[in-house]
């Protein structure tokens, strides 16, 4: 099949909830206006931002429905399906696709664990064999998933197994690992880099593309970003990706991925809050959090409901 590359930056978005904690789709489309008036170009969607591990099979369904619903803004729509279970993995892959989506992925089985690359691709290839036409992202996230394999490695054996693999969701910091995938049988696969706090040294390497959850809330730094870097202004840019470093430090600070959901609230989009165990800061810490980002500029360069 043709693989049709993807470039420039495509957010990982939240999947919101109302007050109660339940689904509130009618939030999606707010979140596809922001990211196609802010010049996102694609959807990552249920991944680990988007909390899909913490969604019932049911609810992904859902969601990917109201995803496939704005197929109209050019978005491209790439559906993460699992990881441990083959059977749903393979009923959400079929769902993705009869909802028009572009392309799916999946994670690493994080439970059983497969016991070598060999048993990666075989579990992959299984679940993707039920739409053998829709491209496929294999999502390399070590620091959740536990499977720690070269995806050199893995790209050697798919490339004849899995006929509809696309590339891969990088998101580790191996830039001599990521390099040799790039450069794998003439940059035959898509790499998308999943770091946004490193997407420069990324860019250094040949990256074209990039997922990540701060395209959700800081799109026009990273659009300015990349146009230094393309430019040749490696000062600007460098400048730029250290603004961006600047915030990204502050999710750690208040407690780690489900203070990007308070970043949302900032900039006018409410997501409710992340579901158990994740930590949300409280409504102290959002005020802390604000000034915090006032003192870096931050609502001088964020993304614009």
């Amino acid at each position: 099949m043709t693989i049709q590359k993807l470039k420039g930056i495509i957010a990982a978005p939240f999947t919101p909830f109302d007050e109660t904690g339940n689904l509130n789709l009618r939030m999606i489309p707010v979140l596809v206006n922001s990211l196609k008036k802010n010049g996102v170009n694609g959807a990552f969607i249920c991944g680990s931002t988007g909390e899909g591990v913490s969604l019932t099979l049911e609810e992904k369904k859902q969601v990917f429905a109201a995803w496939g619903r704005e197929t109209s803004t050019n978005l491209k729509l790439i559906s993460l399906v699992g990881g441990t279970s083959v059977l749903d993995s393979q009923t959400l892959a079929l769902h993705a696709q009869a909802c028009g989506h572009d392309a799916i992925s999946l994670v690493a089985p994080y439970y059983f664990k497969p016991a070598n690359v060999e048993q990666l691709v075989d579990f992959c290839a299984e679940v993707t064999s039920v739409v053998p036409t829709m491209p496929f992202y294999f999502y390399h996230i070590p620091v959740l998933s536990g499977c720690h394999y070269s995806m050199y490695e893995f790209l050697q054996i798919a490339d004849e197994k899995i006929p509809n693999l696309a590339g891969i969701k990088y998101t580790q910091e191996d830039l001599m690992d990521f390099s040799l995938c790039l450069q794998y049988k003439n940059q035959k696969y898509d790499l998308l880099w999943g770091r946004d706090e490193c997407l420069l040294a990324a860019m250094a390497m040949g990256a074209k593309g990039g997922v990540g959850s701060t395209y959700n809330y800081a799109a026009p730094l990273y659009h300015q970003l990349i146009k230094a870097f393309e430019e040749g202004d490696l000062r600007r840019a460098k400048e730029l990706q250290n603004q961006s470093i600047s915030f990204i430090r502050l999710l750690g600070k208040y407690g780690g991925i489900g203070t990007g959901k308070a970043f949302m609230k900032l900039v006018g989009m409410d997501c409710g809050e992340f579901r158990s165990p994740v930590k949300n800061p409280s409504p102290e810490q959002l005020e802390k959090l604000k000034t915090d980002l006032e003192n870096i500029g931050f609502f001088n360069y964020c993304s614009r409901v």
